[in-house]
């Protein structure tokens, strides 16, 4: 039985705020890579469900579409991708749509992070600036 910590993995840039908008960062309509540089990396080591898709084990990439008041999280089958640049989204194998939640601090730095449920096996949190947001993968 592999430990939970070994059924995901997540491989992110983490952008800086540096004195800029989190509005002009992640604009509301427009894809986003959540980070910066590559787009962001999601290896599931076991099949899991994203918002009742079931993914197989495997290597995929995530983007967001914000828009107010939420996040649609998009898991797609593209690999090795720089940027948002050549999103395609024939190549999604799941959008979920998480409410966004404002937080009373801001992050300077975007940031990702893993943590164990009692309701589902991982629940991915997310936040910059104030955005906070967060999705769960269950078995």
């Amino acid at each position: 039985d592999r430990g939970k910590s070994q059924w995901v993995r997540i491989l992110y840039s983490r952008p800086q705020l540096k004195g800029r908008a989190i509005e002009s960062l992640v604009p509301e309509g427009k894809i986003w890579r959540m980070g910066a540089n590559e787009s962001t990396e999601l290896t599931l080591y076991i099949p899991m469900k994203v918002g009742g898709t079931s993914l197989p084990a495997g290597t995929y990439t995530m983007y967001a579409l914000p828009s107010e008041g939420e996040m649609t999280i998009i898991i797609n089958k593209a690999t090795h991708v720089w940027g948002a640049y050549s999103y395609n989204k024939d190549l999604d194998v799941a959008r979920v749509s998480v409410p966004l939640l404002k937080g009373d601090d801001s992050l300077e730095a975007f940031s990702m992070i893993f943590k164990k449920s009692s309701d589902s096996a991982m629940d991915l949190h997310f936040g910059w600036g104030t955005y906070r947001g967060m999705l769960k993968f269950t078995l």
